[in-house]
């Protein structure tokens, strides 16, 4: 059920009502009374005064706030990776999805911009002139106190920066969290947002994470990743225990170790045949 909002809220989804129609678009009213223009381009037929309606709320370029039935790749406060697309003496525009595009000032960047280049952001609230913007200075974004998160918990988290120990991750765009290199099996990229599990809850407010969900029974999720790719390839793959490591991981994101677990799982329920020539899925 929708409940429309009370007040106009810069940078996020509002449920509004429609006021009244003019020539421009449609007025949508706050429980406050305030209005804000949704513009005509963004109006359908079945639109009628007293109808609630979710839009975003971002200012135009004469700095006006403006509503649309879009929703740009990040709101307020969120993180995320977006692309240089413009460079002025003043700063770089990002892609955020929306007509207008997003500005990253020149002084809230890390380094100099470069057109077409990705960088990760913030999408901020500017004091001095009342307009969304970007920034790369992060500080320390991390809550350190972990609230709601369980062991096994499955997590969204974004790909940050790539370590010596693995992948530091932003989970649930609060917390700091690693993906370990030798858990990794597959290639991952900054910026990604993956589905992870947490694995440890850790003293210094950090999870350990885990592209597996802790506790899933040995060879279970390497079986459905075979089979997958066996159905792709039309029941044949030209792989067995002998095979190359490498050539696992690349091919089945997973260890030799899980592979020939993942196997033997397979053979016990008569799903494949392994020979030298490679895994065949068995009709049942």
């Amino acid at each position: 059920m929708q409940t429309q909002n009370y007040f106009l809220e810069l940078g996020l989804i509002n449920t509004l009502k429609i006021d009244r129609f003019a020539t421009p678009g449609a007025y949508l009213m706050a429980q406050d009374g305030k209005d804000v223009l949704l513009p005509g381009q963004y109006l359908t037929p079945k639109m009628k005064e007293g109808d609630l309606i979710d839009v975003f709320l971002y200012t135009d370029s004469e700095d006006r706030l403006v509503a649309t039935t879009q929703t740009p790749k990040l709101k307020l406060d969120e993180f995320g990776l977006l692309e240089i697309v413009d460079i002025t003496p003043f700063g770089a525009f990002l892609d955020w999805g929306l007509p207008k595009d997003l500005l990253l000032p020149k002084k809230l960047q890390k380094t100099t911009a470069v057109l077409g280049e990705k960088r990760f952001i913030k999408i901020i609230y500017d004091e001095k002139t009342h307009r969304l913007v970007a920034t790369e200075k992060l500080g320390d974004m991390f809550d350190r106190k972990i609230i709601g998160l369980k062991k096994g918990q499955k997590v969204s988290a974004i790909i940050l920066s790539k370590t010596p120990l693995g992948y530091k991750c932003l989970v649930e765009n609060k917390y700091e969290g690693l993906l370990y290199h030798n858990e990794i099996f597959e290639e991952l990229h900054i910026g990604d947002v993956k589905e992870v599990f947490v694995k440890t809850l850790r003293k210094d407010a950090k999870l350990d994470l885990s592209l597996k969900q802790p506790g899933t029974k040995k060879g279970a999720a390497g079986s459905l990743k075979i089979i997958e790719q066996l159905q792709k390839s039309k029941g044949m793959m030209p792989y067995n225990y002998k095979s190359d490591a490498t050539l696992i991981k690349e091919t089945f994101s997973m260890s030799k170790k899980e592979f020939k677990a993942a196997l033997t799982q397979l053979k016990e329920n008569n799903t494949i045949e392994v020979k030298e020539t490679g895994i065949y899925l068995l009709k049942k």
